[in-house]
């Protein structure tokens, strides 16, 4: 079967800059990449729609111009593009079937906003069964890199280090999912990998104290020992990953979006579950597509 990388593109900025960091992504797979499209008939065309043009011929108009973008960057990697009329949720669902990873472009409003996550993202990330990486517009090869020296652009000089990947750990349910994807993602790019796991103190009731007792040595060592044991099999399994921890006291949402500053990717999870309210992606998930500004990967996981 062949391996493949899908990417969304609608004709924003963000979706272009999705289909290029996932274009990017298929390289370092060594997958093909798969650009997909859905447009819906409507009685009386959006206005963007140019006078003449029907809207199945804007729609593979707009296609065609993320495919020649992404075909221009990357000459050498294989690409199939995919015009499917009817709703963009239920469209990249399905190709995300065919996928090891969904990529989707996502609103930023500035650098402290973060994301505007679309409905139509949020839907796929609340729904999709693969891993769904959601970038922001302006988001370029450079952005995944440490500052070269002198301003050298990282295209120019490939051995330009990636930034780190960082990686939320909840250690009272960790997913095999969740860690082994941060994992790749950091060896694949010859990346750091940083481990963020935040904890609140609990009282007898089980309400979180922390912001009026404070954790005590014993409490916080305790906790940095869970990190370390539920990394240590990973640790081996990928012994060219350098890896750090931080562990902290406080909410994790925030420990999270402070860590990501000088990321190139952030990896969190989602548990698919389906309770009577419906999917959720989870307050820590949620916070962070909101408020990070590198590319955020969400782990399904059970």
């Amino acid at each position: 079967m062949l391996r493949q990388v899908t990417a969304g593109v609608d004709g924003s900025t963000e979706s272009l800059a999705a289909a290029h960091w996932a274009a990017r992504e298929a390289l370092r797979r060594g997958a093909s990449l798969n650009l997909v499209h859905a447009w819906t008939w409507h009685p009386r065309p959006a206005s963007s729609v140019p006078a003449g043009t029907s809207e199945h011929e804007w729609a593979q108009q707009t296609l065609d111009r993320a495919v020649g973008s992404v075909r221009a960057a990357h000459p050498g990697l294989q690409i199939v593009d995919q015009l499917v009329s009817g709703s963009a949720v239920d469209a990249l669902l399905a190709a995300a079937e065919e996928a090891e990873l969904l990529v989707l472009g996502s609103r930023g409003l500035s650098g402290v906003a973060g994301f505007l996550v679309g409905s139509v993202s949020q839907r796929v990330v609340a729904r999709s069964e693969r891993p769904v990486v959601l970038v922001r517009a302006g988001e370029t090869a450079a952005d995944e890199h440490l500052p070269a020296p002198d301003g050298v652009s990282p295209e120019e000089i490939p051995e330009t280090p990636y930034r780190e990947v960082v990686l939320g750990l909840d250690t009272r349910r960790p997913c095999d999912e969740l860690i082994e994807f941060a994992f790749e993602a950091a060896r694949r790019n010859g990346a750091a990998l940083h481990v963020i796991h935040a904890f609140s103190v609990p009282s007898a009731d089980g309400a979180d104290l922390h912001a009026v007792t404070g954790a005590g040595p014993e409490f916080l060592a305790a906790q940095e020992r869970a990190v370390i044991a539920t990394l240590r099999p990973w640790c081996e399994k990928f012994p060219g990953v350098s890896v750090t921890e931080t562990v902290s006291e406080g909410r994790a949402a925030i420990a999270l979006v402070r860590a990501s500053s000088g990321a190139s990717l952030v990896v969190v999870g989602r548990r698919t579950r389906d309770g009577h309210l419906g999917t959720h992606i989870g307050p820590v998930t949620h916070a962070a597509l909101h408020h990070v500004g590198c590319p955020v990967a969400v782990v399904p996981h059970a």
